[in-house]
């Protein structure tokens, strides 16, 4: 497994793959040692987190530096990642102990009620695009709840995974109560059916996510999956139109477009359509691509050239099928994997980047004659992971919202994860949930005592 600067095509670090016989020696050290974390006090996991919150925010601008130089994120975006990652510690740090009480029920009984109780091993399956972010996300309520974990993190993020164990052992966590596998996808299957694996927790592609889900359901595990997502950003008429182009900009190409939940999907009444574009083209007009080190730089590369291939071919083929290119569509003439900011209206349903998910700088904008057909336009998606709708019509935003089919909507707001509300799509995004106090519920074993 290689580490490769996407911003140079230069090789970084290899990363040997453990054998099987490690990958077994570490769950029998991890199942070992979890008998002794489950035992431990709400307050004295609590105490460890808080300080691999500490530790990220001592270590910020070295874990900033890995994450932009092995996936390309500009290294502004990176900080607020390695931030965010301290915030989820401590938010679970801080939550988690009121989150688990006991849950009394009145019933026939002397007393009955539900506890909440921690399942074991948990295997988190993560992703390269916020190579940090996704794993803490993960991490930090699984082992405030009692849980173990592991990671197998994407091969081209390892020395991300590795500084990711380092942090967690230097604040005082106990070695083998969270693990990297260094292993590849191949490996997956040995490591789910061990009787010691109680869950998985997977972020990624859709098909990552059903090969997953296979896999846990031939052996009867647990799973919650965060997967793709083609989000709708719709904007009405009545839309305070300056303020939703600039968010828009945003929601699209940070993170230089590779985002789950990055809106990739922009329906705009046709009233207000020309305004709309006018506005985001002379935003992203003034996007700065380049080295993600660099100060100013607001587009670095994408992480990998078969990713720059698949964006390239979405867009041509949607030009093809009758889409106009505003600015951009095509590769830019320089080392590493950079692909231009691209805008592309009079995009309709059929086409690659109205239909798929497109992971890159590409913004398609299509055209709705109204508010109902706007609704239509975004639910028409086998995606359902979040949802962006600006109107200063605050009842009919709304009664519009609950209309909306995904796992979350954002009111003249960019969607975006927040430790405080649960984190989650349907369709084929996946199923279950993350953060808030629903996450812990996922990976706990929710049990009914009764007394009579």
């Amino acid at each position: 497994m290689k580490s490769i600067n996407p911003a140079l095509n230069e090789f970084v670090q290899d990363h040997k793959e453990i054998s099987s016989e490690e990958v077994y020696q570490i769950i029998e050290d991890v199942q070992k040692e979890w008998k002794q974390w489950k035992n431990k006090t709400i307050e004295g996991r609590a105490n460890l987190l808080r300080e691999v919150a500490v530790q990220l925010r001592a270590d910020k601008e070295k874990l900033a530096k890995i994450i932009s130089i092995e996936m390309g994120k500009v290294l502004s975006e990176s900080y607020a990642e390695v931030e965010k990652s301290a915030w989820v510690c401590e938010y679970y740090a801080d939550n988690t102990k009121s989150m688990l009480k006991d849950e009394f029920i009145e019933t026939d009984a002397f007393k009955s009620f539900v506890s909440f109780e921690p399942l074991g091993i948990i295997l988190g399956v993560m992703p390269w695009n916020f190579p940090f972010w996704q794993v803490f996300r993960f991490a930090a309520p699984a082992l405030m709840t009692g849980n173990a974990t592991l990671l197998k993190h994407a091969s081209n993020v390892q020395g991300c995974a590795k500084w990711i164990c380092n942090t967690f052992h230097t604040a005082g966590l106990p070695r083998n109560i969270f693990r990297n596998l260094s292993i590849s996808s191949a490996k997956v299957e040995e490591v789910i059916k061990h009787p010691h694996i109680k869950a998985i927790s997977l972020t990624g592609s859709e098909a990552a996510g059903k090969s997953v889900a296979a896999l846990a359901g031939k052996y009867l595990k647990k799973t919650v999956l965060e997967l793709g997502g083609c989000d709708p950003f719709i904007v009405l008429k009545d839309a305070d139109i300056k303020a939703a182009a600039a968010t828009a900009v945003k929601a699209r190409f940070m993170n230089n477009g590779q985002s789950c939940i990055a809106a990739k999907r922009f329906i705009v009444e046709k009233d207000v359509l020309d305004e709309f574009v006018q506005e985001a083209y002379a935003i992203v007009k003034t996007l700065k691509t380049g080295c993600p080190l660099d100060e100013g730089i607001d587009l670095g590369p994408l992480a990998r050239e078969d990713l720059r291939q698949e964006i390239d071919r979405q867009v041509k083929d949607s030009i093809k099928m009758g889409a106009k290119l505003i600015c951009g569509g095509k590769n830019i003439d320089r080392e590493g994997f950079f692909y231009e900011a691209t805008i592309l209206t009079a995009v309709t349903k059929g086409m690659p980047v109205a239909d798929e998910e497109s992971f890159g700088p590409v913004m398609p904008i299509l055209e709705a004659k109204d508010a109902e057909e706007a609704i239509l336009l975004a639910n028409d998606s086998s995606f359902g992971l979040g949802a962006s709708l600006w109107t200063q019509n605050m009842k009919k935003a709304e009664t519009l919202a609950r209309t909306i089919e995904s796992g979350a909507v954002f009111i003249n707001e960019m969607t975006k994860s927040d430790p405080r509300m649960p984190f989650g799509g349907i369709k084929n995004s996946g199923y279950g949930r993350e953060l808030s106090h629903y996450g812990p519920k996922e990976f706990v074993n929710i049990k009914s005592i009764w007394i009579a």
